[in-house]
């Protein structure tokens, strides 16, 4: 009845607008009515999105098994998630749209379990003209880099944590912006206990104090709340303790303040965040999750990014303090090892690392650490770190440029625990601002892009990683004492040809002494014109201890591109681990499949 109503609220307008557009005469004419059909289909948009695969047994990996138990009972091989968004215009100002998601029989392999069925997951109403954007219903916000708020949607990871709700964003003057908003996370099909709140202004005193030498001045400020009534869905406290306990925190109030500036070559952006005392869980470790009653601690955290650019030449570096900055609208799912799949999350913590496109190169994956806990073994507090990233090109006609010239690109990232000293007998602890603890990830990794003739140009990359064995392995919040340190080179090759036809070749190494040891993998890639193309890819992990671990994870398959349609069929291996998308992580386990990919747009 739910489902039906809201369709029936958004389908409304649009009805009501095809109403006017009739004429008085009750009987229409066949071209009147096909004015209307076109009108309308001129007004609608959407996408469609499907991912199916069909996995199946393998004498390698072992035969399929889901690791959720109540899904491997169901023994469902075949399954799909789909998606399918409309968004409809009318009266010029006035959009209403829905998303529909389906995961039958199951959802793929590691996604939230709660994906069941089919349903009616996202729909808004939006009015937008020039100072006013109104939408009720379901959005998506991200307040500065999103350390406070951020709702968005990664289908690759099965996240979407849009709110269900309300926003105002009123823009009075061209250097003014206001945002406000209310409403509910997304959880899987359902939505979030706690309420989230907020407020983003955004200033451009560029325009303020009319500066013209600065090519960009921008102050902003942001409050988030957060508030949930202290006994759901928490169920571990004594209700006679909760009571008492006047200071529990139902309201979570966080604040931010930023600051960008770029001066034309140099620009520096900096952010600086403070999230409300919110409750903190014992460790797993310790036999069930439980709330450390009586005690909470608030969060901060600092970004600061500065850079230096010109033609040919550029540098930047990002520096990031966090304290405690795990935020979720349900705090039942800040529970240490409760939430794999970052349901609920209100704010956004990405690893800052180079994200890489080679398959050895996302082995050994950095996750950010921003969580507290006090009764960990020892505890951590959040993380400090940061990368530097720097591009030259080699001009044409010099000794290394050559004829067509150059490319070199450096990045190096450093990321440890924040150096905190725990009192675990009184559930305490104290942080040192701006001093590191163990280190948790370094990485230093070095392109150069050479391009030989018209159609003919190579890459050449070296990595060097050292990664704490339990963030690498585990995909743990409890890191180790044991490092894993990588080295890896790939030699990559293109070669171009008529009628859009091109080759591609890739080889890759990594070396290790620890964790999984050596690997070797190659790709190759045939695009046949610019609408089809094949490819065959192999990693092999042939330096594994044990014997029988020493696997092939091959991968072929092709794809057939038409305007905005595109169709992928892929046979293979994927190794088990985890698998990040934009900074964000989860464990997928190892499989083998065939899998079918279609995506479109209207």
């Amino acid at each position: 009845m739910k489902r039906t109503t809201v369709l029936f609220l958004l389908i409304f307008p649009i009805l009501g607008f095809a109403q006017d557009t009739e004429t008085e005469t009750e009987t229409e004419t066949v071209e009147e009515n096909e004015t209307i059909v076109k009108q309308f289909l001129n007004n609608l948009t959407g996408s469609l999105e499907s991912n199916a695969q069909w996995y199946v047994n393998d004498k390698g990996l072992g035969d399929f098994d889901d690791p959720i138990p109540d899904f491997a009972l169901k023994n469902k091989h075949l399954r799909a998630n789909s998606y399918l968004r409309l968004d409809y215009g009318f009266l010029d100002n006035f959009t209403v749209g829905l998303q529909a998601e389906s995961y039958e029989p199951l959802p793929l392999l590691s996604y939230f379990p709660e994906y069941r069925g089919t349903d009616i997951t996202n729909y808004y109403i939006n009015f937008k003209n020039k100072k006013l954007d109104i939408t009720a219903g379901h959005f998506y916000e991200q307040f500065g880099s999103g350390l406070l708020l951020r709702a968005f949607e990664e289908r690759q990871l099965g996240l979407n944590n849009a709110i269900r709700g309300g926003r105002i964003k009123y823009m009075p003057t061209d250097y003014l912006n206001l945002t406000a908003l209310y409403g509910n996370n997304r959880i899987g099909f359902e939505h979030s206990e706690g309420d989230v709140f907020g407020l983003d202004v955004s200033i451009d005193l560029k325009e303020v104090f009319n500066i013209e030498s600065l090519s960009r001045f921008n102050f902003g400020a942001s409050y988030v709340g957060k508030n949930e009534d202290f006994l759901a869905p928490v169920d571990e406290f004594d209700p006679t303790n909760v009571f008492d306990d006047k200071d529990f925190p139902e309201l979570v109030n966080s604040y931010a303040f930023r600051f960008d500036v770029d001066f034309g070559k140099f620009f520096i952006n900096s952010e600086y965040s403070i999230k409300g005392e919110d409750v903190v869980f014992s460790s797993a470790s310790l036999g069930q999750p439980k709330i450390i009653e009586g005690k909470y601690f608030d969060g901060s955290a600092i970004l600061l990014t500065t850079g230096y650019t010109v033609k040919g030449f550029g540098l930047s570096g990002t520096f990031r303090r966090l304290e405690n900055m795990s935020f979720f609208s349900e705090r039942d799912l800040l529970k240490p090892g409760n939430n794999p799949f970052g349901m609920s999350s209100v704010n956004f913590i990405p690893a800052l690392t180079k994200q890489q496109d080679y398959l050895l190169s996302n082995i050994y994956l950095y996750q950010a650490q921003s969580a507290l806990f006090i009764q960990n073994y020892g505890g951590q507090a959040g993380e400090i770190g940061g990368q530097f990233d720097m591009y030259y090109t080699f001009k044409r006609g010099s000794a290394l440029g050559g004829k067509y010239g150059t490319k070199l690109t450096a990045n190096m990232s450093y990321w440890s625990l924040l150096d905190a000293t725990f009192d675990q007998a009184n559930s305490s602890y104290t942080s040192e601002f701006l001093k590191f603890g163990e280190k948790l990830y370094k990485d230093i990794n070095i392109e150069i892009k050479k391009k030989w003739s018209k159609d003919w140009s190579s890459v050449f990359f070296y990595q060097n990683t050292a990664i704490n064995k339990n963030l690498a392995i585990e995909g743990s919040y409890i890191p180790d004492d044991e490092q894993i340190n990588s080295n890896i080179f790939v030699v990559e090759t293109t070669r171009k040809f008529s009628k859009g036809r091109s080759i591609r070749l890739e080889a890759q190494h990594l070396s290790a002494k620890e964790g999984f040891k050596n690997w070797a993998g190659g790709t190759l890639e045939y695009v046949v014109n610019n609408h089809l193309a094949f490819y065959a890819s192999d990693i092999y992990n042939y330096g594994n201890d044990i014997e029988e671990e020493q696997i092939h994870y091959y991968n072929f398959g092709g794809s057939y591109t038409k305007g905005a349609t595109r169709v992928a069929l892929n046979y293979g291996r994927q190794r088990g681990g985890l698998f990040c998308v934009g900074g964000v992580c989860r464990i997928v386990p190892e499989n083998t499949g065939l899998s079918l990919n279609l995506s479109t747009s209207f």
